[in-house]
Order: structure tokens, then C-alpha cells, then sequence
């Protein structure tokens, strides 16, 4: 590599039965995570999310530029703005916007238009991709792998999340403008989801479509 300023780097000295013993203890704990429609209002405190989203902060990232912004939002009055715009959008969706192939494939899961988790649950957090705009935010400065960076960053918010004992649920309407509109957030950003955070209600279920997922030997190749 050519020179450049850098800082010392180093990881735990593991055995290979510590390390296989840490990341089957995390599969075994992620594999629990569940994408939760049914919220209570029960709060969760700020420290929680704030924790969550510095822990998104870290993900890797094209040059560095960090692109992505945090909206956060408790306030009942926007959490009705948010939901009556993204119900909206979601209405045009399931009657006509749709594919049948698409809304067939929705269905084992059982969602509809009407999405009262965007009220009820204590916290939103919309992600934004920033196209423009650098390290210091100048909104000229091109960013990089601007997508790719923001999805890393949003699995490590949610892992961070169920981690915290938060159920989540990723929320993507389209299109998502208003999201902008709502938040005040700059033109150079785009609104990538909404990440619904909080407890669930009690008796709330999954759809156990949604349970399966591939096995190993589907989703990995060795070379």
C-alpha cells in the first residue's frame, strides 16, 4: 500500500475452538431474531437507541465518508405524520402499484396497508443514504458505495437492536419523499427505511413463513 497515516491494529489472540465457540454462540443468538409487527407502547430508553446507532457508525464504509444519517423520532405528532404518508403510498401499493407475483408472494406473511406500528411503537428511525457530502457533511463532496455502506450500517443497528432485547421491524414504502419532507433532511439524501424499534405487545406472533430460511449448504459456495 502506499504511505499513509494509520494507527496501530490488533484482535484478541484466539484459539480456533474460541473462535468457532464465539461464532456459533452468535448464530445460535441471531438466528432468534424476528421481524416483529405487533408493538407495544412501551418506552425504551434514548441510551438504548443512541448506543445502537453509534454502533451503525461504525460500519465499513466507501473512503470512509460514513454516508448515512440517523433520523430519530418519538414525538406522537410526527409518528402520525410518518404513518399517515407511508399508508398512503402503501394503499397505491397493494391496489394496483404491485405485480401479482409480488403481492402473492406477500401473502404466507399477511401484511396489508394498514401499518399501526409507525404510531404505536416508541421509537422510528428513518435511515438516510447520503449521495453527497463527505466526512464534513458539506453537501458537495461525492460519497461512495453509498448503498452498500448504508445496508452494512442498518444490519449492525438491528443486530445491535435484538441484541439490546429491541424487536424490529424494517419498514419500506415507496416511494419514500415524504420521509424527507417530514424529517427536514437536504436533497442530496435519500430516505432508505424506516427502523420501527421497541417491545413487543403481549401474545404478538411472527408469520412462520417467515421462520424458514435457507439452509447453509443453499446459501454458501466453497471454492
Amino acid at each position: 500500500m502506499k504511505e499513509h497515516d494509520a494507527i496501530p491494529y490488533s484482535l484478541p489472540d484466539l484459539t480456533d475452538e474460541e473462535r468457532i465457540e464465539r461464532a456459533s454462540a452468535f448464530r445460535d443468538k441471531i438466528k432468534q431474531r424476528r421481524t416483529c409487527r405487533y408493538f407495544s407502547d412501551e418506552t425504551i430508553p434514548r441510551e438504548v437507541i443512541e448506543a445502537a446507532i453509534e454502533a451503525g457508525g461504525t460500519a465499513p464504509n466507501g473512503a470512509n465518508h460514513q454516508p448515512w444519517h440517523f433520523a430519530v423520532i418519538s414525538s406522537p405528532e410526527i409518528k402520525r405524520a410518518i404513518r399517515e404518508a407511508a399508508e398512503e403510498e402503501e394503499r397505491a401499493f397493494y391496489a394496483g402499484k404491485a405485480s401479482d407475483e409480488w403481492l402473492e408472494a406477500l401473502s404466507p406473511l399477511g401484511t396489508d396497508p394498514d401499518k399501526p406500528f409507525l404510531e404505536t411503537a416508541p421509537w422510528l428511525i428513518v435511515v438516510f443514504a447520503q449521495r453527497k457530502g463527505g466526512i464534513e457533511e458539506d453537501g458537495k463532496t461525492q460519497n461512495y458505495y453509498v448503498n452498500e455502506s448504508v445496508g452494512i450500517a442498518c444490519g449492525m443497528l438491528i443486530t445491535c437492536l435484538h441484541e439490546a432485547g429491541c424487536a424490529t421491524l424494517t419498514h419500506t414504502p415507496s416511494p419514500m419523499g415524504f420521509l424527507r419532507n417530514i424529517c427536514g433532511r437536504p436533497e442530496y439524501e435519500k430516505p432508505m427505511m424506516i427502523v420501527v424499534v421497541g417491545k413487543p405487545e403481549e401474545g404478538a406472533t411472527v408469520p412462520t413463513h417467515a421462520v424458514r430460511k435457507k439452509p447453509l449448504e443453499q446459501i454458501a459456495s466453497w471454492l
